[in-house]
């Protein structure tokens, strides 16, 4: 078993890839600040959730299958390629709606049921992403003993789904005293043509790796 040292700058290893921007930021920021403090955690717990299953599936080894099996690798980036700009145009047609309507469709993305819209879309971007799992099938052996005990992986995938939880709970409780802003039809429109942005670039590049 590994001493404790070693989970410190492992925490912050991974740390450091959940603060990197990615499609999982851009859903809990707007989210939170579209929908508010419940709306923006159940996005983070969407992402942690997420989050969760890719780091089970490392701990466990199947990680290290999708890692060595690029054909399943690419059909499971493609599937989350997809999934961003669907995400990303659905937020255009809705922009579109309310420049030609004047008001806020009854159709827009999220509209309804936002909070749990909220959980479902963190958790999809999240298991949809094989990089996630890729990146810690390789940064895990960095931080085990020679001969680690299950213990041992169990441990560091604990980590790093709470480093997760613990960053977009920090993200989704700062954006969402934005909210007030961004009840502005204005910023609201901004907002959410800046998602689509990410979203759409996201999936494209994604899908051109």
């Amino acid at each position: 078993m590994f001493h404790n040292s070693q989970l410190i700058p492992y925490a912050l290893v991974a740390l450091l890839g959940a603060v990197a921007p990615g499609p999982d930021f851009a859903l809990v920021t707007r989210y939170a600040s579209r929908w508010g403090r419940r709306a923006g955690l159940l996005a983070a717990g969407g992402v942690a959730s997420g989050m969760a299953v890719n780091t089970a599936a490392a701990v466990l080894g199947l990680g290290a299958v999708l890692a060595a099996s690029p054909k399943v690798y690419t059909v499971v980036r493609l599937i989350g390629a997809v999934y961003l700009l669907y995400l990303g145009i659905r937020l255009v047609v809705s922009i579109l709606r309310v420049r030609r309507d004047g008001v806020p469709s009854k159709t827009e993305p999220e509209s309804r049921h936002s909070a749990r819209t909220a959980f479902w879309r963190g958790f999809v971007v999240n298991i949809l992403n094989p990089k996630a799992m890729v990146f810690l099938v390789a940064l895990m052996p960095q931080f085990l003993p020679q001969s680690p005990a299950m213990v041992d992986r169990a441990a560091l995938g604990v980590i790093t789904v709470l480093v997760v939880l613990l960053w977009f709970v920090v993200v989704a409780l700062g954006f969402s005293l934005l909210r007030r802003f961004f009840e502005q039809p204005r910023a609201r429109r901004a907002l959410d043509a800046v998602t689509a942005i990410v979203l759409i670039g996201l999936g494209v590049k994604i899908a051109l790796d």
